[in-house]
């Protein structure tokens, strides 16, 4: 019997993108204002920082992998010396400017009335600082009490701890198809892929369904509901 839901966070439940970008804006502008250097900067610049970096720092914490892309933003313009202050701009910003999806609330305050709901993130959007404070029964961070970041086994593991329920027990809602789905699987929950975007599926990927909104999870999640195993 499917008794808890857990969601990913970022471009599943909260529009990130917006927030992201509303960041660097904010970081482009006070760099311009610092330097004439950095006038020969852009935004495709400085967003393309971050795919410059990841791939060597993927399994660190996001927030250090922020600021890796900004320390290369600021050596643009000669100004790694400012990389504390930016970040705390960027942060600042970045927070002030995410928001949830319009179907996040809605869904969550159907769901809670049947199912013990979870946030479980690999990101550093915490549920209080987005818009969605006091909307779980738990919150399972990556790298925070020694959590790996998904599509790690224990990753789910800790997720199973804090539910208190069997993998069985237990449906996985995210965007990512690797993270979300496919790890989520093999960890022994149910997975529900949230293709906001209508994208063609991966070769090899079958998750338990597939939604284009949240709106769609209650009746999906209803039909499991007293399903056994």
């Amino acid at each position: 019997m499917v008794t808890t839901v857990v969601f990913d966070a970022d471009e599943t439940l909260l529009d990130l993108r917006p927030a992201v970008t509303g960041g660097l804006v904010a970081v482009l502008a006070e760099m311009r204002r610092l330097t004439p250097a950095a006038q020969e900067v852009s935004l495709a610049d400085v967003e393309g920082d971050w795919d410059a970096v990841y791939d060597d720092l993927a399994d660190e914490p996001v927030i250090r992998i922020r600021r890796a892309a900004l320390a290369r933003s600021l050596a643009r313009a000669g100004l790694a010396d400012e990389l504390d202050r930016m970040a705390e701009l960027f942060f600042a910003r970045r927070f002030a400017l995410t928001r949830p999806f319009a179907d996040t609330l809605p869904a969550l305050g159907h769901l809670r009335r049947s199912y013990v709901l979870g946030f479980a993130t690999n990101g550093n959007s915490r549920a209080e600082r987005c818009g969605l404070a006091a909307e779980f029964s738990f919150e399972i961070y990556a790298h925070v009490r020694g959590v790996p970041k998904k599509p790690s086994p224990a990753f789910f593991a800790a997720v199973l701890a804090a539910a208190g329920a069997a993998p069985s027990s237990v449906v996985h809602v995210g965007d990512s198809p690797d993270k979300d789905v496919q790890a989520a699987q093999e960890a022994g929950l149910r997975a529900v892929w949230l293709n906001r975007q209508g994208l063609p599926r991966p070769r090899g990927l079958r998750p338990d369904a597939e939604v284009r909104s949240l709106a769609e999870l209650p009746s999906v999640l209803d039909r499991w509901r007293t399903t056994v195993g």
